[in-house]
C-alpha cells in the first residue's frame, strides 16, 4: 500500500507540475517576447504590468525584447532568440512567404491609422514626386495600405514606392512636423491625434479606408517551436492576452493609469485613445485573407495559402 501510494503522488505531481515543467523538459526555461510601441500594445503592457505571464504558467522566466519593427522582430527570430512577437499582418506574411516557421496564435487591436500631409495637399493625386512619404519600414502594414489605396485610385500599386521612407513612428513624426523632405507620414494612434493637433497637417486617407474596411491592426505570433514543444507555455501566452484584453474593456480608467506610466503619456490621452470609435482589442484576426490575396496579386508576396490553418494556429478566432 505504501509503495502503491508513492506512486500515485508521483503521478499526481507529475500531472500538476503544469507549465513550469513541460518548460523545463523541453529545455526552454524562458519565453522571449517581442513588444514594440503605442497605444496598439496596450494589452502587452497590461500582461507585463499584472504579471499575468507568471500567474498563468508558475515559475516562468521572461524576457521581454523592445524592438523598432517587424523586421528586427523576424531576424531575432531566425537567430533563435525570440520566440514570440506583436507585429501587423503584412509583414508576418512576408516572414511566412520567405519560409519563417511560425502562425498566429492571437489578434491584438484595431487602432485608427491615417496618412497625414502638410494641409496643401489634398488627395493621394497630389503628392508629387519630390514629396517623401514616411513609414515604418517596407512591407509594414502602412506600406501595404498605401499601396491598396494606390491600386484602387491609380490601378498601380507601386505608384507611389519609391517616394518611401524608412522611419519609425516617433521620426517619422518629427521629420513630418520639421517642414523637411518628408511631407507625409503614415502612422497610428498616438502619433496620428498629436499630428492632426498640429496646425497646417491633415489627414488625406485612413487605414480602413484604404482596406476598404476593418481590420487588425497587431497579431501575435509565435514560433512552431515554441507552439509544439511547449504547449502549456503557448496557451498562457493566449491566455494572458486574453485578460489584459478583458481588463482593458472592463476597467479602462485603471488601465489608463497603468498605460500612463508605462507610455509617459497624460492620463486623460491614453483614456480618449484606448475609448477612440476606431479602437478596438479582441483576440479575432480581421483581414489576414484580404492581406494575402492582395499582395500575392501585386507581387510583395510569392505564395498565398488555401486554408487559413497555414498560417494560423489551431483554436485562434479569425474572420475575413
Amino acid at each position: 500500500m505504501k509503495k502503491f501510494m508513492i506512486i500515485i503522488s508521483i503521478m499526481v505531481l507529475l500531472l500538476t507540475a503544469g507549465c513550469a515543467k513541460t518548460e523545463t523538459a523541453g529545455g526552454q526555461k524562458t519565453i522571449r517576447i517581442a513588444e514594440q510601441y503605442g497605444i496598439a500594445y496596450a494589452p502587452v503592457q497590461i500582461m507585463k504590468a499584472q504579471g499575468l505571464l507568471e500567474k498563468n504558467c508558475p515559475g516562468i522566466a521572461i524576457s521581454w525584447e523592445q524592438m523598432n519593427n517587424t523586421a528586427a522582430i523576424r531576424e531575432a527570430m531566425v537567430a533563435d532568440r525570440l520566440d514570440a512577437g506583436f507585429m501587423a499582418i503584412p509583414p508576418f506574411l512576408i516572414g511566412w512567404d520567405n519560409g519563417m516557421d511560425w502562425k498566429i496564435a492571437t489578434g491584438l487591436s484595431s487602432v485608427p491609422t491615417g496618412l497625414v500631409t502638410k494641409t496643401s495637399i489634398n488627395s493621394l493625386a497630389e503628392l508629387s514626386e519630390q514629396d517623401r512619404i514616411a513609414v515604418p519600414q517596407p512591407g509594414s502594414v502602412q506600406h501595404i495600405l498605401l499601396a491598396m489605396a494606390c491600386d484602387r485610385d491609380f490601378g498601380n500599386p507601386q505608384k507611389l514606392d519609391n517616394q518611401l521612407v524608412t522611419l519609425s513612428h516617433p521620426d517619422g513624426m518629427n521629420a513630418l512636423l520639421s517642414g523637411g523632405d518628408v511631407t507625409a507620414h503614415f502612422t497610428a494612434t498616438p502619433y496620428l491625434e498629436k499630428e492632426l493637433a498640429t496646425p497646417g497637417f491633415h489627414q488625406i486617407l485612413s487605414g480602413n479606408e484604404a482596406f476598404g474596411g476593418e481590420f487588425s491592426f497587431i497579431v501575435g505570433v509565435t514560433t512552431k517551436k515554441l507552439h509544439d514543444q511547449n504547449p502549456e507555455v503557448y496557451a498562457a501566452f493566449n491566455q494572458a492576452v486574453a485578460e489584459a484584453i478583458t481588463f482593458i474593456k472592463d476597467h479602462p480608467q485603471e488601465a489608463a493609469v497603468i498605460l500612463s506610466d508605462a507610455y509617459d503619456l497624460p492620463e486623460a490621452d491614453v483614456l480618449a485613445y484606448l475609448s477612440a470609435t476606431d479602437t478596438e482589442y479582441s483576440q479575432t484576426v480581421k483581414g489576414l485573407q484580404t492581406f494575402s490575396d492582395f499582395m500575392l496579386k501585386t507581387g510583395y508576396l510569392k505564395k498565398s495559402f488555401k486554408n487559413p490553418a497555414a498560417v494560423i494556429w489551431e483554436q485562434t478566432d479569425y474572420e475575413d
